[in-house]
């Protein structure tokens, strides 16, 4: 099969790439990526026969439809990132994060996509009191990001029985560790480097609030999956994550303190704590992925690739 994947510069993409190219189900890879926030160094070491780059924004109709030409799988994963700049930025959020996954849904559909991969986010589910959230949880969105998840996982839905095609949503944890376009607008990636840079790790809020979290590239595994095997991922959507990986924010601050350095922690109470969220990931067990990395593991992983480049 021939697969694009749009936003496949940014930080989860850098590690789906290869993922992509070294599996016997996939022939050809297009890479759509406007580079506003991606690079090219997501590319390193994927060049050359079987892939191709095609620069463009998911904005413009034409340049999506341009780019998924011959396809027959899509993961889409373009997107403006960071919820909590989210509040500033409403109006680009929606341009880019459902404008245009309406236009990569239109697209699919004229073209005959056989199945689309969402990615949206746990993000949803808000500031939720209950535990174990698992899908079947009414969503209560806080901020643009996750309204704009949400609301293209019903546009994904529509456009399939429109369509005849299928599609699934990946509800991700929050991401963490080392990959080519890593981020540090994320909780762990940012504690790390403030502990290895000497400096305390800020918690808003009391640290109480609620997280689950994946490393990057169990989530490129995870759309690849989706991607090449969609009778293993036919349900509309999906947590993904695992049961062990929700943590309390001052836990992380705790474990990332223990595993890189003694730092002191500190508590703006008086500051938004975010979203919080406990998240159930029994659906995803039907699918057979499982997450393979550990936080503490990325963690450590992570000071390795600071300090030794290893």
């Amino acid at each position: 099969m021939d697969v694009l994947v749009t936003g496949a510069c940014g930080y989860i993409g850098s590690a789906l790439i290869p993922l992509l190219r070294a599996d016997d189900r996939v022939d050809d890879v297009v890479v759509f990526d406007d580079l506003s926030s991606g690079s090219p160094r997501a590319l390193l070491g994927t060049l050359g026969d079987g892939l191709a780059f095609r620069r463009g924004d998911v904005r413009e109709y034409g340049d999506v439809e341009s780019a998924m030409r011959g396809v027959d799988r899509v993961i889409h994963l373009a997107a403006i990132t960071g919820a909590s700049s989210t509040h500033e930025r409403r109006d680009e959020t929606f341009a880019i994060n459902y404008d245009g996954t309406e236009n990569v849904l239109t697209a699919a559909g004229k073209l005959g996509v056989d199945h689309v991969v969402f990615a949206s986010s746990c993000n949803v589910y808000g500031r939720a009191t209950s535990t174990d959230i698992d899908e079947t949880v009414d969503p209560d969105p806080i901020n643009p990001y996750a309204e704009t998840k949400l609301q293209s996982e019903t546009l994904l839905q529509e456009y399939c029985e429109e369509f005849d095609m299928t599609g699934t949503a990946l509800r991700m944890a929050t991401n963490f560790g080392h990959s080519p376009g890593i981020r540090f607008n994320l909780v762990v990636n940012y504690f790390v480097f403030r502990a290895l840079t000497d400096r305390p790790l800020t918690v808003y809020g009391d640290g109480s609030n609620w997280r689950p979290f994946i490393h990057v590239r169990d989530a490129a595994r995870a759309y690849a999956e989706a991607a090449c095997d969609p009778d293993s991922w036919d349900e509309p959507v999906y947590n993904v994550g695992s049961m062990e990986s929700n943590y309390r924010i001052s836990e992380i601050a705790d474990i990332v303190a223990d595993e890189v350095a003694p730092v002191d922690v500190t508590y703006l109470e008086d500051e938004h704590p975010g979203p919080s969220y406990h998240v159930n990931f029994d659906r995803l067990s039907g699918t057979g992925f499982e997450p393979s990395w550990t936080l503490r593991e990325g963690v450590r992983d992570l000071e390795e690739k600071f300090t030794t480049n290893a």
